[in-house]
Formats: C-alpha cells, structure tokens, sequence
C-alpha cells in the first residue's frame, strides 16, 4: 500500500485528504482533524467559488483564511469560466494565499447542475479543457488538482475522457468519487471505476472517494483499486479522530479511536469555541455549531429531547452545561463507524435545455452557475 502522495512539490503522508465540504471544512474543523492525525494528510478548505474570490466577497475571504499551522494551505475551487477561473487562480498565487489549488468537478445538486455546472461540466469536453488549461497556466508552480464523479449517469459516463484531459493540461492529481451525479450519496460507490481511472491515467496519482466509513475501509480501498491515496468527506462528521485511524492503520498499526461520550463532548464544546473564535462571535459559532450534533452524538443513548435541546444551544456555558448532564461514561456506540451525512438515493439529474444533445457544444453555462453548495 502506498505510503506517501507527491501533490507537486508536497508530499501527503499518509495519504489521506480531507474533502472539501461546503459548512464543514471551514479552518474550525480542519484544526480538529488535523489535530488527531499528528498534522499528517491533507485538509482542503470549503468550496470557493471564482466568482466571489476575484470579487473578494467578505465572507469568502474569510473562508480562505488559513492557520498558521496549517501546511500546505489547500484551497477548493468551483468555476464555469474559464477567463474568471483563470483570475482567481492567479491572484491566490500572486497574493500567496494558498499552496495547492483543488478544482471540482463533482457537485450533483440540482441548483447547480440546472446551470451546466458542477458534476454535469465535464460532460462539455472542451470546456473542461479550457478552464483546466486557465487554471494550470495561472497558477505558476502551484499544483493543481481536480475532483469529480463518473459522469451524469450510467449511460453519460464521463471520468476516463476527463482524466485523459487532466492529463494533457497539466494537472497533478484527479480524485474520483465512485458515484455519478444521479446517484448523489444514495447506494454504493463504485470502486472498480476508481481501479479503471487509475489504470488509464498511470501518469499522474489518482485518489479514490465514496464509502470510506472507517480506516479499515480507507487501506481496503487502495488495496481494491490500486489508488494512490483516499479522499474522506461524510466518514469523518461528528468524527475528526477519524484521522488518527487513518495515520494508524496506513502505519499499518490496528489501533483504532473509540472515544468514550466524556471525551467525544470535550470535542464537541472545543469545536464550538474555535467555531466562535474563528467567527469573532461565541454565539454565531455555537449557532454554526449546532449542524453537527446529530453527528457526534451518533449511536450514543442520549434522548430526543436532549438532542433537540444541544441543537438549539446559544451559547457555549449552555451548551457546556447540557453536556455535563449527559451519561459521560457511555463507551463508544457498535455501529457509529457506518454511513453518516446524506444518502439520498438515486435522482434525475436536472440540467439546461438540450446539454446532452452535444458534448462540444459548450453555449449552455452561465456564470450564474456559480453558487455556494457543497463539494461532492
């Protein structure tokens, strides 16, 4: 199994990489995970769309807000154009504000996928050439990497044309999450594509991304597929020790996190403070905060009630207090490794008038396409 990814000049070890999560990746949660893995993997900030960074939209400047700790800096970005992706990419490397850029590729909603954008855009083979060759030229020595999923559906299958694309444009490294956009996060990912990807791009690492619950199910993936390295996005929700797993098994130790309901709420209340002080704002960071309840206090016997009143905290003393009057000594929950976040299952894919009539007619996106939405 391989035990180190090259992403340009930095190297993953183990190789691991936290997936971009619209609300979660923020640099709260990238402190936590990197925390249990030792500062080892790579943790890629929320989704940034070209757009607002060019316009340098507040709150997306803030989002691209890095701790000092933190290296390399990654940053995630969405686009449709190529002229605006070109932009932003060369103002993060003019202006130093990252040291990796992710390009993606795999968002399935409806909102955006209506616009051309997201999982639906590598389906327009020439637009996807285009901004990939935008975004490799303006970002000078940084390395660029890209996201995305199968294609559109089982009969619009799109990954292997555009990974040969990646590959002619310059681009370091491709993550594939096995699901195409219909099937959103609903039924099984299919790792055998990973294994495909991998073979017709030999040049470049290929990461694979779906289903990967627990480490065990990380070192599986890259034994099954061959793949250089995984991607974890809703494993490791309410669960950022997941990252200690991960370095343990790669290290081929089978030691594994298994927090008692004492400890998972000391996590809990430090993710709500570093929430509050990355928002100069104790309360919007405990409002920010209360998302991810469900998630930790998954498998735990705590009562409806009581999870109605955590996801309802306005404050850290509150939430604190609400904590202290769980039953502390709870061991960790059989099960709570399985499937967490969103499994919808299959959907018809919404896109423009006409978008599969013609793979090189590319008239259909919109700039509007760009909206703030979650990774995929």
């Amino acid at each position: 199994m391989t035990q180190q990814l090259a992403i340009g000049p930095h190297t993953v070890r183990p190789p691991v990489v936290l997936a971009p999560m619209a609300g979660i990746t923020n640099a709260p949660f990238r402190t936590l995970c990197r925390e249990f893995s030792g500062g080892r993997g790579l943790f890629v900030s929320e989704m940034i769309t070209t757009r607002a960074l060019v316009e340098r939209d507040a709150k997306t400047m803030r989002l691209i807000r890095f701790d000092a700790s933190e290296k390399p800096r990654s940053i995630q970005l969405y686009g449709v154009d190529p002229a605006t992706v070109g932009k932003a990419v060369r103002m993060i490397a003019d202006e130093d504000l990252a040291d990796h850029i992710d390009l993606n590729f795999g968002c399935p909603v409806p909102k955006v996928t209506r616009k051309g954008g997201g999982s639906a855009l590598p389906y327009k083979r020439p637009l996807l050439r285009a901004i990939l060759r935008e975004a490799v030229t303006g970002a000078g020595g940084l390395p660029v990497t890209m996201k995305m999923r199968k294609g559109i559906d089982d009969d619009h299958l799109t990954y292997l044309d555009a990974g040969r694309i990646a590959v002619e444009e310059g681009v370091t490294a491709i993550a594939l999450h096995g699901r195409t956009a219909a099937q959103h996060y609903g039924g099984t990912a299919d790792w055998e594509a990973i294994a495909r990807l991998k073979e017709a791009v030999p040049e470049i690492p290929v990461l694979g991304n779906g289903d990967i619950w627990s480490a065990d199910d990380a070192v599986r993936m890259m034994r099954e597929t061959g793949c250089d390295g995984v991607v974890v996005g809703r494993g490791c929700l309410g669960r950022p020790w997941l990252f200690a797993d991960l370095v343990n098994a790669c290290s081929g130790s089978d030691e594994r996190a298994r927090p008692t309901l004492r400890e998972v709420a000391a996590v809990m209340l430090r993710h709500a403070r570093l929430l509050g002080e990355w928002l100069e704002d104790e309360e919007r960071g405990v409002i920010d905060f209360r998302k991810h309840v469900a998630w930790y206090t998954k498998g735990f016997s705590v009562g409806s009630e009581m999870r109605r009143k955590l996801a309802v905290a306005s404050g850290l003393a509150e939430l604190e207090d609400l904590l202290g009057e769980l039953e502390l000594d709870q061991p960790w929950p059989a099960g709570a490794d399985g499937p967490r976040g969103r499994t919808s299952g299959r959907n018809r894919v919404v896109l423009p008038d006409g978008w599969l009539d013609d793979p090189n007619d590319c008239a259909g996106v919109t700039a509007d396409a760009e909206l703030d939405t979650s990774g995929g």
